[in-house]
């Protein structure tokens, strides 16, 4: 599996209109995206009791990993589950296609559906549910924006209006109330494979930003 490089900042709406004008000239808009440019995303994050996955992200081990449930524009026909993790400084990503069944049985403490399907991944959080107590533990939202380039196999991410909740058996629910995590915080992701273009390296340059470890699920425990 390849590994991916990941850089984020934190900018403003300022930075957000210039990087805009500059991603439109050379780059496309996800085809995912709504009319309005983006879509909304929400994540059920897993953790243990000891907060394994917010302790590990602060410390900036250079191995770690996280489980997380995703869905996309409030679609819930189309669920995954994802295993993200970090070895040095790439940033990999497996990912597996769970059911609402099996998303309502795990919001009600039942974790015995994860090995009904046999799938590797779904069988690894089970075990690591038994072995690790892994849990869920927040729901997460927010919008992205996002822009795409061929070359490099580039994606820049613009995310914002992120929230969250402890409600986790209602993650599947549309109506779930969220609260804010951050205030008017847009966070800029710039993802790819092995080499940046220099068009792109150009284009996102922001040198009186600084590089962040931010996390959504990390903000979300400080709520």
């Amino acid at each position: 599996m390849k590994g991916r490089h990941e850089h984020k900042f934190y900018i403003n709406v300022a930075d957000c209109v210039l990087l805009r004008s500059r991603l439109n000239v050379v780059a496309n808009l996800d085809k995912n995206v709504g009319e309005d440019g983006t879509y909304r995303i929400r994540s059920l994050y897993f953790d243990n009791y000891a907060d394994k996955a917010v302790i590990e992200k602060l410390q900036g081990l250079s191995r770690r990993e996280k489980f997380r449930i995703r869905y996309y524009n409030d679609n819930t026909d189309f669920i995954r589950l994802e295993k993200k993790y970090k070895i040095n400084n790439l940033t990999y990503k497996e990912q597996a296609p769970i059911t609402k069944h099996q998303c309502q049985q795990i919001s009600k403490g039942d974790y015995a559906c994860l090995k009904e399907d046999k799938h590797p991944l779904l069988l690894e959080l089970y075990s690591k549910m038994h072995f690790q107590m892994l849990r869920p533990h927040a729901v997460v939202d927010y919008n992205r924006e996002v822009y795409v380039y061929q070359a490099g196999n580039v994606r820049v991410t613009f995310d914002n209006d992120i929230r969250m909740s402890k409600s986790i058996y209602r993650f599947l629910d549309l109506q779930l109330v969220t609260v804010p995590t951050t205030a008017n915080a847009t966070i800029l992701e710039i993802k790819y494979d092995g080499f940046l273009p220099d068009v792109l390296r150009k284009i996102v340059n922001l040198d009186q930003r600084s590089q962040t470890e931010f996390s959504k699920y990390v903000v979300s425990k400080f709520v």
